[in-house]
């Protein structure tokens, strides 16, 4: 008996040792992308194998999977998707990949196991219902057929003559009350206006967000509505605004805009969808974008300094973005996008993509300017503090369309300087980054404090001396002043700001670290009103 327990032992400790290797060994998937082939000249058909390795799989207790994503379209199946799959409780333990949802939503199949390459076979399996007729196993007893049959009758004729009955009636009351119906009607007909049970939401653009949920990896940002974090869609990544239930008028106005005609730019941040997780108070509100792993402006400039060519790229492109969003633009098919306002337009909402282009984010304040529409009773005294134009701290607003855009243009003025005072071109040091106005009132001004400063004071952030001396940045510092302009009337706007910067990118040359050359057959365009 001492030998058999000792080879017990041994066996156990042999095939403990067994699953921990198994453990640590990276899991490889098969990998295939369709989009791949939407460049014919680089298409390739032929999947490959990947390694999954992410660094959310080096937690403890984290598993790897592969999973194929397909179509079945009148039974042609067409393969969209295969890699590798994040830690999912569904797939624990599945060695083959086989989906088994009877019919899988708009025709979009999906299915997940574990194991290497497990992911090279899949199939469409689903699991069979049992037949209630033939659950249970028949007794042997006689039965009287006539109490059959007119149980049969019963049952057949009870729900036809309660259907003639509830007919019979219905007819009865028409009959009797037509009369006073038509003279009703006639007293008290007016326009009908149906009015929504529940929130307009837009349809999902893509049917796979109706397949598997997101997955949250980290959060990135927190602000005055939400957090922002950084999520997984499949094998791509995305952000996604939370927004808590009492900020569902914020969520509800960002969905307005995102869903408005003609609203994609390239300067404009990209919308994906929006839906609600939870129920009764702890319900959350998603809206779901693309994801700009460089962050806000803010952010980035707290870190890095400017070279002259990235502070004229990411200055005209963020122009080009708010003159986009303050237009009235037409499309070819009759869509048309209205005039719209941002209302809180400051550095942290503007985000950067890879190559340091600006796209314009968080609508959450933003108005729409329809035509023949008056700006109803909306409060005027919105948006960051710091950021506020002159007559937005005043109170003395006048609540129309070139009045708001102007608003924007005071806080686009605040957000230039912001990127001027960390450019490198200048002679001697950089200073460090700052808030506007943070050098006058320190990082958290109340109202009274901004009203003080730029109200009556009139005051505005620093220029320093060496951008002065430096011609490209005595040019910029002229367009601020023009932005930031304390008589709103005065401002440039923003498309004529979009062209002196374009043309000053394209009109001055670096020749050495700290001088500029300027073309002189060309000339800045002139001051125009904001509109």
């Amino acid at each position: 008996m001492t030998s058999v327990h000792v080879w017990l032992r041994l066996g156990l400790i042999l095939y403990a040792a067994g699953l921990s290797l198994c453990a640590a060994v990276d899991t490889t998937c098969e990998f295939y992308d369709n989009s791949e082939c939407e460049n014919q000249e680089n298409c390739n058909s032929t999947s490959r194998f990947v390694m999954c390795k992410d660094e959310q799989q080096q937690e403890e207790g984290k598993r790897s999977h592969c999973y194929a994503l397909w179509k079945n379209e009148s039974n042609v199946i067409t393969l969209v998707k295969k890699g590798c799959w994040l830690d999912d409780n569904d797939c624990y333990d599945k060695s083959e990949c086989y989906e088994h949802d009877e019919a899988p939503e708009k025709g979009m199949f999906y299915c997940c196991c574990e194991g290497n390459l497990c992911n090279q076979h899949f199939d469409h399996l689903p699991i069979p219902q049992p037949d209630r007729s033939t659950a249970e196993t028949p007794r042997t007893v006689p039965v009287d057929n006539s109490k059959e049959l007119f149980r049969s009758l019963m049952y057949s004729l009870f729900p036809i003559c309660g259907i003639a009955l509830v007919v019979a009636v219905t007819f009865y009351m028409y009959k009797r009350h037509k009369s006073e119906h038509i003279q009703c009607f006639t007293r008290h007909k007016t326009e009908h206006v149906q009015i929504p049970t529940q929130d307009p939401l837009p349809p999902p653009p893509s049917p796979l967000l109706g397949l598997r949920p997101l997955q949250l990896l980290e959060v990135k940002a927190r602000g005055r509505f939400g957090a922002v974090w950084k999520a997984q869609l499949l094998n791509e990544y995305v952000a996604v605004k939370i927004f808590p239930l009492q900020d569902k008028a914020s969520w509800l106005n960002e969905q307005d805009i995102f869903t408005t005609q003609l609203m994609k730019h390239d300067n404009l941040l990209q919308f994906i969808a929006v839906e609600k997780r939870g129920d009764g108070l702890e319900m959350e509100l998603w809206l779901i974008t693309a994801f700009h792993e460089r962050g806000s402006l803010t952010d980035y400039l707290k870190g890095h300094l400017l070279k002259w060519s990235e502070m004229c790229h990411i200055a005209e492109t963020m122009a080009r973005g708010l003159a986009y969003l303050h237009d009235d633009v037409m499309g070819r098919n009759g869509e048309y996008k209205p005039a719209i306002a941002h209302r809180d337009f400051k550095s942290k909402n503007v985000l950067l993509k890879q190559d340091l282009t600006v796209v314009v984010a968080d609508f959450g304040l933003a108005m729409k300017f329809d035509p023949g529409r008056s700006c109803g009773d909306t409060h005027g005294q919105v948006g960051t503090r710091r950021y506020m134009a002159p007559e937005v701290l005043e109170g003395a607003i006048n609540f129309n369309r070139d009045a708001f855009l102007r608003i924007d243009m005071y806080a686009f003025g605040l957000v230039l300087w912001e990127i001027v005072s960390r450019c490198s071109a200048v002679d001697g040091p950089v200073d460090e980054y700052q808030l506007p106005f943070e050098e006058e009132i320190g990082q958290h001004p109340t109202l009274e404090d901004m009203q003080e400063v730029v109200v009556h004071k009139k005051m505005r952030p620093q220029f320093r001396e060496t951008w002065l001396k430096h011609q490209g940045l005595e040019i910029l510092c002229e367009t601020i002043e023009e932005c930031w302009d304390h008589d709103a009337e005065a401002r440039l706007s923003a498309g004529c700001v979009e062209e002196r910067l374009g043309q000053l990118s394209r009109t001055v040359n670096i020749t050495t670290s700290n001088t500029v050359d300027i073309t002189t057959n060309q000339q800045t365009p002139p001051k125009e009103s904001s509109l």
